[in-house]
């Protein structure tokens, strides 16, 4: 395992491994499977693997055939929810599938909430140098309530956010974080009970610098302060707008229900971020900015984010990311006002590498999405799985248009290579790829 000292490893083995029909055969002298053979029977086993951009229940129900997902396997930004959580977000939104990202959306508005009362101001560019500092030293607490209670005794809160222990290092963004190592059932849903988690980086990465020294306790404030969504209620990523928008809404609830902000209660104005295929998310921006809002939570795809970061931060705006993931924007020059609780693609590269090679598998064939999200997760897991003993031509990687028509070529190219494993990046056409996997016979669905 390459995760930094805090990790805590697993190992999945064979949990996840697919019974599929050779396509191209095997070595005919009975190579065992995970040496790239069949085994002598007949059949290949084959790992199919997908991140967080398709590993959710909104994947199966594109599917009618049982089985079609079933085993694969794949890692996603996770932390195991509290059921006291859960049932606070069902309270939000009762028809909640999934809460990927629900928790990283909380935690970016309490962050920012507390971020504003160590400031003593809900003007950006006043809280935005105490954000990081709210997720490491002082004094530890686990929610608004708690970590207020620490400000208005002139302490200094450490937060522990519900996705994660945070830690943010200097960029503004998590040192350390949990991911969820999920696997399709039967019925094509995520089977929670095989749901296994891992920590992945080091809390020593995080920043030293806690930021300004914070104004008196008691400190009030006329002007509220105002969040902003940026999050997918239509798009490619529409299935991750539920949790987001619950996570949110739970946010602002909980943070007014311990008497808001600076003396005044938090403000909250939704929008939409579309996917990257659309102007939706520059149209909500401008109507977000013209409403005077302080924070803009999203938006959740890192291409959306790149079309919009310019305008956010230097309007001044803190934008706070739950769910962007290129390593993009470690480096990006964002006034200091660029924040996510999500973790950059080193991080989740490390998990999903780190999952592929415990399950044995020697070739590896990657789809990935041709956009920030889908390169950028696609090289970092290369250079993971090359650091752990695979070499170059043992992976082959190729990536694709979402909007193509058909997908016809790229998989052409996957039957041809017959790798030991298969990883799909990729968000809602991900469905019609894996339908031709399993036409092709290396995709997840069982004979």
């Amino acid at each position: 395992m390459r995760t930094g000292k805090n990790a805590r490893g697993i190992a999945v083995t064979g949990a996840a491994l697919l019974a599929l029909t050779a396509c191209g055969g095997g070595d005919e002298g009975g190579t065992p499977a995970a040496e790239g053979g069949d085994g002598g029977g007949g059949e290949k086993l084959v790992n199919v693997y997908g991140t967080d951009g398709n590993m959710g229940n909104a994947l199966g129900e594109s599917f009618t055939t049982e089985g079609a997902l079933a085993g694969m396997s794949g890692t996603t930004p996770l932390t195991s929810l509290s059921s006291d959580f859960t049932d606070r977000l069902m309270a939000i939104d009762p028809n909640l599938q999934d809460f990927n990202y629900a928790g990283e959306t909380y935690d970016a508005i309490i962050v920012s909430a507390l971020a504003a009362l160590l400031a003593g101001s809900t003007e950006p560019t006043e809280f935005a140098p105490y954000i990081n500092g709210v997720t490491f030293g002082g004094e530890a607490c686990e929610d608004f309530a708690s970590c207020k209670s620490i400000i208005d005794a002139g302490g200094n809160p450490d937060y522990n956010g519900v996705s994660g222990p945070l830690a943010f290092t200097e960029p503004g963004e998590p040192a350390v974080a949990s991911f969820g190592i999920l696997q399709f059932g039967e019925d094509n849903q995520i089977d929670s009970d095989a749901t296994e988690f891992e920590l992945a980086g080091d809390e020593d990465a995080a920043a030293s610098d806690e930021g300004p020294a914070p104004a008196p306790p008691g400190t009030t404030s006329d002007d509220p302060l105002v969040i902003g969504t940026l999050l997918p209620l239509t798009g490619n990523l529409a299935f991750l707008g539920p949790p987001e928008v619950a996570g949110a809404r739970l946010a602002v609830q909980e943070i007014n229900d311990s008497g808001g902000v600076l003396g005044q209660p938090v403000q909250l104005v939704e929008g939409d971020s579309g996917d990257a295929s659309t102007d939706t998310a520059s149209q909500t921006v401008d109507r977000l900015l013209q409403q005077n809002v302080d924070v803009i939570v999203g938006a959740a795809s890192s291409g959306v984010s790149l079309t919009v970061i310019d305008a956010i931060t230097r309007a001044g705006v803190v934008q706070f990311s739950p769910a962007n993931t290129s390593d993009q924007f470690t480096t990006y020059d964002d006034n200091g006002l660029y924040f996510r609780t999500a973790p950059p693609d080193t991080l989740q590269a490390r998990a999903l590498s780190d999952l592929i090679i415990n399950d044995g598998n020697n070739t590896v064939g990657i789809m990935a999405l041709n956009d920030p999200y889908g390169t950028g997760l696609m090289e970092n897991t290369v250079e993971n799985l090359q650091a752990a003993g695979l070499s170059e031509d043992s992976i082959q990687t190729l990536t694709y248009d979402p909007q193509a028509a058909n997908f016809d070529s790229e998989i052409q190219q996957m039957v041809e290579f017959n790798p030991d494993a298969l990883v799909v990046i990729g968000f809602e056409e991900s469905a019609r790829i894996i339908e031709g996997l399993n036409a092709e016979g290396i995709g997840p669905a069982r004979d």
